[in-house]
């Protein structure tokens, strides 16, 4: 577990009796705390108004708009932390990589990886080139009073995956092709990978972040067996990066349960978990010490009022039974919510005995 008193830089903000924080050492707060995945973004009517005219990536470069925009479902919500406006694919469009993020598809990239020589010719990435991330923490830690702020990242393999598709795929045919006929080819890629993720995640720990989660949105697609092949020793070797840093370290992927045993090994200190298995079975699985993170499904916030309260209720009856629990959707706000829904699910949780 990350040593409370820890601190990783000067201006790190003494937050040790947050919910948030004590919950993911292990602690039981006064409530439990809660936050959604992608609870800054298309759900709320004011995202769409200060976005409008202004491309994802441009966004998330911007230091005062990154800011506003991380800053809003705190402030309509109460939610317990704020995640930092940002995107997977940033430190990858940072550091020189032709990726876009184009409305209707997600990130694609300008020449898939390949071969060998497409990975000797990646670039490294350099902090300054994500200095207005950093600009925009500064900004959020003078804004946020005691509620703490998540730095994220894409895992290596997520990040894989887009490169080596060239954008999304349901079925992950090339990623896994490469996997298998150039073994040494994909492990390169993720080492150059390992790189990026890991520096991106420490100017973010830098600039002052209270808590970071790597997301490996697309690990579900592999059976276990290749998953500790191919992937667990890059995540290791990138949530092992920022081990010493203080802050705690959240690791979730989208239907992982049959992966949570491996990805918990690669040494996060939180296990998130999606909606589609018990919340305290999936604590069992991950070996029974890591606190969890999770796991309404997102879908069940255009169900009636009575429906969600009886899921939120069921949920945190699971997350007593586990070693310490911040509730979560099971992935990200879908486009459509109510924004009052999620107010009024905020409401609920906090009222409830932890």
């Amino acid at each position: 577990m990350v040593p409370p008193a820890a601190v990783a830089s000067g201006r790190r903000r003494d937050l040790r009796s947050a919910p948030l924080l004590v919950a993911a050492r292990g602690g039981r707060p006064a409530h439990v705390p809660v936050w959604f995945m992608r609870q800054a973004g298309r759900s709320l009517p004011e995202y769409r108004a200060l976005r409008s005219g202004t491309g994802m990536l441009a966004a998330c470069l911007t230091p005062d708009l990154t800011s506003e925009i991380t800053m809003q479902p705190v402030r309509r919500h109460g939610v317990d932390a704020a995640i930092l406006f940002s995107d997977i694919v940033v430190p990858l469009y940072a550091a020189g990589i032709g990726v876009d993020i184009v409305p209707g598809t997600g990130p694609v990239i300008d020449h898939p990886i390949r071969t060998a020589a497409d990975v000797a010719a990646l670039p490294s990435l350099e902090p300054g080139r994500v200095a207005p991330v950093a600009d925009a923490i500064g900004l959020l830690l003078r804004e946020l009073g005691d509620v703490p702020l998540i730095g994220f990242a894409g895992a290596p393999f997520t990040l894989a995956s887009y490169m080596v598709e060239g954008g999304p795929s349901r079925n992950h045919e090339r990623t896994k092709a490469l996997m298998r006929s150039a073994p040494e080819v994909w492990h390169a890629l993720m080492d150059r990978l390992v790189g990026i993720t890991s520096t991106f995640l420490h100017v973010q720990i830098d600039a002052g972040v209270d808590a970071v989660q790597l997301f490996d949105s697309w690990a579900g697609a592999l059976s276990e067996r290749d998953y500790r092949e191919y992937v667990l020793p890059h995540s290791t070797r990138v949530l092992g990066s920022v081990a010493d840093a203080g802050v705690p370290r959240v690791h979730f992927g989208v239907g992982t349960g049959e992966l949570l045993g491996a990805m918990a090994e690669a040494g996060a200190d939180v296990v998130g978990v999606d909606w589609r298995i018990p919340l305290d079975e999936a604590a069992r699985r991950a070996g029974g010490t890591h606190p969890v993170q999770g796991n309404l499904d997102p879908a069940v916030l255009f169900a009636d009022a009575g429906s969600i309260e009886a899921e939120v209720r069921r949920i945190l009856d699971e997350g007593r039974r586990t070693p310490g629990h911040v509730f979560n959707l099971g992935h990200g706000v879908l486009p459509d919510t109510d924004p009052d829904v999620l107010t009024r699910l905020v409401e609920l949780v906090h009222e409830q005995a932890p």
